[in-house]
């Protein structure tokens, strides 16, 4: 692959990383598989925005596989985000792709500082979260540029299916489509980014919430074998389903329209209408909690499914038997992880002590989990241990349980804790989760998660972000996230605070508590 058109003038990317180009540079150009690809440049980064990586999933492609984008010849201008796949009604974000024009929902961005074939930097491919039903790259939180300016490292965002169109377990289509896109996209980045100045062989893929729980999933994918190197694990949520729950809650969504989860009777249904079936099954999933169990209690009605071809088997069984091996991981979750799920449903300060017990009696795991608890955190009221309970069941111990089967199966696995409590919205929510996120993008005033920062970032703020993305990228570029690899022995982590810390793995007892459970694919509990 060649490019097009070389860079602004510059004496060299040290010394003028930070400089924007001059307004008489020429626009950045390169030419990818599908042809020629014209960018801009902004503050000294070439951004190429909106670049397909698959067919436009729609019409007769309507729940299918990705299929290979086809080529142009003449050039795309690539100055803008694709429009996003349907979303959820979840913090606006079915305006947001409802406002979009057009159906190219999967689609690439690429921020580059030195876009020509010969730079060999490494690549940082960012997969969002958004619980499995929302989430676009096009976000301002996910901005590219800042990190890759800072850390020389070429930086990749994308949209994949997400919803029904996504992880609907639908009869007549394959599962997982939102993680094949995730495969698509990066296959794409194997293909393509020598153009923009990256080395395919050294592809680290990041991401957080259900972006790390997609990470786990492709760890644990033949499909996704080869395509990364590195990945950095971001709290991952910690849902997979069995086939018999997917296909039993996709029913019952199917039902709030009047039709069955196929591909003839969904097809009819517009893909921005779609959400709304989801989101209607939301707002009573507590009615299934015989039914469904977990997932009902805490309102998931979409995650990855373990249907045995696709995702053969959960992320910590395939860890744990070797599949990882071979990629460095860097895995690790904030310490107060629940806080803002609470602070959004009107619990912070509010909990009850039946609520309380009925989170250990739903979550802790068998057979004595709530006793452990009790037991472990003796002081704790029941707000604290509804808490606890929480982060530990969707976030903290599945993210723990991943480097754990990474290292007792002979791979590598760093393991951190960001516990800098969150300035912002009165400094309520502390360490909660998707505050790394503006930290380790280094977008601290702009984007959602900006709030927890507060309006004016502080020079604290800016010091744990710069930490925050020099590991990152350190570790993308060397496999070096600057501190020990986790051991079984020592469980040595990387505190992320005010004053940075190497300390054993602080959340001990909820360790323990949970070292024995294997996080199985969530089944149906009554038929």
């Amino acid at each position: 692959m060649t490019t097009a058109a070389s860079g602004p003038p510059e004496p060299s990317r040290s010394s003028n990383a930070s400089a924007p180009a001059p307004a008489s540079a020429s626009r950045p150009e390169v030419r990818a598989a599908g042809g020629v690809l014209r960018g801009s440049w902004e503050s000294g980064v070439a951004a190429f925005l909106g670049i397909p990586f698959a067919e436009p999933p729609v019409g007769a492609l309507r729940f299918a596989a990705p299929r290979p984008v086809r080529g142009r010849s003449e050039v795309r201008e690539a100055v803008a985000f694709g429009p996003p796949p349907p979303q959820a009604g979840m913090f606006g974000m079915d305006a947001l792709s409802q406002d979009a024009r057009g159906d190219d929902w999967l689609t690439v961005n690429v921020w580059s500082p030195e876009p020509t074939p010969g730079a060999g930097l490494p690549v940082m491919v960012w997969i969002q979260g958004g619980a499995f039903v929302f989430g676009m790259s096009g976000l301002p939180e996910y901005d590219g540029g800042r990190l890759a300016r800072d850390g020389d490292v070429v930086v990749v965002t994308f949209n994949y299916r997400v919803g029904i169109e996504g992880f609907g377990q639908i009869e007549g289509a394959p599962p997982n489509r939102g993680l094949l896109d995730q495969v698509a996209a990066l296959e794409w980045v194997r293909d393509n980014i020598r153009a923009f100045g990256g080395d395919p062989e050294r592809v680290t893929v990041f991401g957080q919430s259900a972006g790390g729980g997609s990470i786990a999933a492709l760890l644990a994918m033949d499909r996704a074998a080869g395509l990364f190197h590195r990945a950095v694990v971001q709290s991952a949520q910690g849902t997979f389903f069995s086939p018999d729950l997917a296909a039993d809650i996709a029913t019952a969504c199917a039902a709030e329209l009047g039709l069955r989860p196929t591909v003839t009777d969904l097809s009819g249904v517009h893909p921005h209408e779609l959400p709304a079936a989801s989101d209607a099954l939301g707002a009573t999933m507590e009615r299934w909690a015989e039914r469904w169990g977990q997932p009902a209690y805490r309102t998931i009605p979409l995650s990855p499914v373990v249907d045995g071809d696709i995702l053969p088997v959960t992320p910590w069984q395939a860890l744990a038997a070797g599949a990882g091996r071979d990629v460095e991981l860097v895995v690790g979750h904030t310490r107060d992880e629940h806080r803002l799920f609470a602070a959004i449903s009107g619990l912070l300060g509010e909990v009850s002590e039946d609520q309380a017990a009925a989170a250990l009696r739903l979550l802790a795991p068998s057979p004595d989990g709530a006793r452990r608890y009790r037991e472990a955190f003796a002081e704790a009221g029941p707000e604290t241990l509804y808490e606890l309970v929480h982060s530990d069941w969707l976030f903290r111990m599945p993210t723990l349980h991943l480097a754990e089967a990474q290292t007792v199966a002979g791979g590598r696995a760093h393991v951190y804790e960001l516990t800098w409590p969150a300035p912002g919205m009165g400094g309520a929510l502390g360490a909660c989760h998707g505050l790394d996120v503006p930290l380790v993008f280094g977008n601290l005033d702009r984007g959602q998660p900006a709030m927890l920062i507060g309006e004016a970032p502080s020079p604290e703020a800016e010091a744990l972000s710069g930490r925050m993305r020099a590991a990152w990228t350190s570790f993308a570029a060397h496999g070096d996230p600057g501190w020990p690899p986790y051991d079984t022995e020592k469980r040595l982590v990387q505190l992320f605070d005010t004053d940075p810390a190497v300390t054993a793995y602080p959340e001990e007892s909820s360790r323990l508590i949970w070292q024995d459970h294997t996080f199985p694919a969530l089944p149906l509990i009554n038929r």
